[in-house]
């Protein structure tokens, strides 16, 4: 597909953070592209609080388009490259490979490279806007409808704030703002509902620096579900792995969603459901609208990502 033109190209960011200009062709091209692994984009029907999957969908109920994927490559070379240069590696030395338990890598924010890493984080933060935006549209004009309300937020990004008379970075991994009053996105798994919420004050919400879930979390691992590729005879094969995902396609399909693309990796017995979390989670949070799949569509177990995060 031809590039998506877009203002933020113009961003002078790309220009005063040099080792930006290296990445902006390819941040270019894939703009608007969705990626493998979790993310998807789902057609999905608002429903009353109690649906189940399987559950009949009024004819008349609203229709919500969702998204949920970042600022893609474009982003995770940023990050590698900056991690890079904290290290005194080369920009482009390559990702750094570090471990879950790897001590995290602290930059002094007033410092040079600090306030260059924030200038490239908010770029790529508007970059994933501007892709979920563009996404989006793109299904609106499929489905030959016009947006009514949005919803929209970021998870894995860092925000300057102030909690408790203390101002400081707040970094939500897995999470996103929900302040007093503020709207979030909460998705679960293909078979299972997603919510709109609203952010409640309460302690609890304080304690959390009014931060919330962005999904229902994993219980078993990508490899525990669908297993290892493995070479055999020249033949590149999956072995082992707990799901099924032949009888995952055919629930689904009884159940009245539609599902294309996906993998074992992703099923939804490889997440918690969604309502036993939000029930952890109920003093910070207003479920304003249940939303059901209809459609799912994700990157499939072949598809290949030359975009790869």
């Amino acid at each position: 597909p031809d590039p998506v033109d877009h203002e933020l190209f113009d961003d002078p960011t790309w220009r005063d953070v040099r080792p930006l200009q290296s990445l902006k062709s390819m941040a270019r091209d894939q703009l608007g592209t969705v990626g493998a692994g979790n993310h998807y984009v789902d057609i999905m029907a608002e429903v009353p609080e109690g649906w189940q999957l399987g559950d009949p969908i009024a004819d008349d109920a609203p229709v919500w388009v969702a998204v949920h994927f970042g600022s893609r490559g474009f982003g995770h070379r940023t990050a590698s490259g900056f991690l890079n240069l904290a290290a005194g590696r080369p920009w482009d030395a390559g990702a750094p490979g570090e471990s879950m338990d790897q001590p995290p890598t602290l930059i002094p924010a007033d410092s040079e490279l600090g306030q260059a890493y924030i200038a490239a984080m908010k770029l790529a933060g508007r970059y994933a806007y501007a892709g979920r935006d563009y996404v989006v549209d793109q299904v609106l004009r499929i489905l030959g409808a016009r947006p009514t309300f949005t919803v929209h937020n970021h998870h894995n990004f860092a925000w300057f704030e102030e909690h408790g008379g203390v101002k400081g970075w707040v970094i939500r991994k897995g999470a996103t703002p929900l302040f007093p009053g503020q709207l979030g996105f909460i998705g679960g798994s293909m078979g299972d509902v997603a919510v709109v919420v609203q952010g409640v004050d309460h302690p609890e919400s304080r304690a959390a620096l009014y931060s919330t879930v962005h999904g229902a979390g994993r219980v078993m691992s990508r490899t525990q579900a669908a297993g290892r590729w493995k070479r055999h005879r020249g033949r590149r094969i999956r072995t082992g792995g707990a799901v099924d995902m032949d009888a995952v396609r055919r629930r689904l399909a009884q159940a009245g969603v539609a599902l294309v693309g996906g993998d074992a990796d992703e099923a939804p017995q490889v997440y918690r459901p969604l309502r036993q979390v939000l029930r952890w989670h109920a003093p910070t949070l207003k479920v304003l609208h249940v939303l059901a799949p209809v459609c799912v569509v994700m990157a499939a177990a072949d598809e290949f990502d030359p975009y790869k995060d």
